[in-house]
């Protein structure tokens, strides 16, 4: 049983892929996705929001939903837009945002290194989310998301990486959000042997996001009576060191009966507050950037305030102990 596995995936036919693509189905609220996909009869939405197909209104986990996503993804199976490569592969993928780039692997992995925690977690799920991730496989007899995860980098697997990447991309597209997505199909069984083998000598997987869809994958799998290597779900692996962490901005609408300059004055006691003619994006560990009745501020916790545990350290929990739970009420 290998931690992850090659895999015959389903992806836009040639030339066809600027016409397929389409952000995370959890990025957009229906509304959104309906103004995205129009005019685009095959963009990956009306599989990922299938809602946007059905009258204005529809839930999103509305029954409707699942059967008319099964519905899409026939259709652009059938009229040749999605196809399935003949034999199993890996995919090289690489993300260009700005000056950054990263390039990963997708792969099949190990559903067994999932539940024995070789592939990590961190997260909590909700229930009504992961119920979704659920219904959306069972319905389609697919996965239509891959859930991240970052490996300590390796000179090995980057040395395959840039083997592969140095030959022509088989899609290459720029999004309309900007983001360049380029892939390379990956079929030599001798480099299909080396990227299992070598990704089979690390100790771990971590998911950085896809929580929900890592664990409905488990639980369709147990439901299925799927066992060893035949339970897999779809991943995309980027090195440590090429993963990007972006800001996690929150809006807050009420400010809990105070007036800005009294919430002002609260936040001074547990942050040194310093006001700053542009936006503020987090300089390090403690810091965040706060807009507050038009005036950005940068803030920095008081040492004081960061406990010694690990999981109290974390930005998160610093934001939330100290400002979002204590002076919004906000749990």
């Amino acid at each position: 049983m290998t931690l992850i596995s090659p895999f015959s995936g389903l992806r836009p036919a040639s030339g066809r892929a600027d016409e397929v693509v389409a952000p995370p189905y959890d990025v957009l609220n229906s509304d959104e996705a309906r103004e995205r996909a129009a005019g685009r009869p095959w963009s990956f939405l009306h599989i990922s929001r299938a809602e946007i197909d059905l009258p204005p209104g529809t839930g999103q986990y509305d029954p409707a939903v699942y059967v008319r996503a099964a519905e899409n993804l026939g259709r652009m199976l059938e009229e040749g837009v999605l196809v399935r490569d003949a034999r199993p592969c890996y995919y090289v993928y690489r993300l260009r945002m700005g000056e950054h780039t990263q390039t990963g692997l997708v792969a099949a992995a190990s559903i067994h290194a999932y539940d024995t925690n070789r592939i990590r977690r961190h997260e909590f799920t909700r229930p009504d989310k992961e119920d979704d991730r659920v219904r959306q496989i069972e319905a389609l007899n697919a996965q239509t998301g891959p859930v991240l995860l970052a490996c300590k980098s390796d000179e090995e697997v980057n040395a395959i990486l840039a083997q592969v990447t140095a030959g022509k991309p088989d899609i290459d597209l720029v999004a309309d959000d900007g983001i360049g997505h380029s892939l390379w199909v990956v079929q030599d069984p001798h480099l299909l042997d080396d990227i299992t083998q070598r990704f089979e000598s690390m100790p771990s997987l971590y998911i950085a996001d896809g929580h929900h869809r890592s664990a409905a994958a488990s639980r369709v799998a147990a439901q299925r009576g799927i066992a060893g290597d035949a339970g897999v779900f779809l991943t995309v692996i980027f090195p440590h060191d090429q993963m990007l962490i972006l800001d996690y901005n929150r809006v807050v609408r009420d400010l809990s009966g105070q007036s800005p300059e009294v919430l002002l004055a609260r936040v001074s006691e547990r942050f040194r507050v310093s006001p700053s003619p542009d936006p503020v994006r987090p300089a390090g560990p403690g810091s965040f950037g706060m807009y507050l009745a038009g005036q950005w501020y940068a803030l920095a916790i008081a040492p004081e305030y960061v406990p010694a545990d690990p999981v109290g350290r974390l930005d998160v929990s610093v934001l939330a102990e100290n400002l979002l739970a204590p002076l919004l009420g906000i749990e």
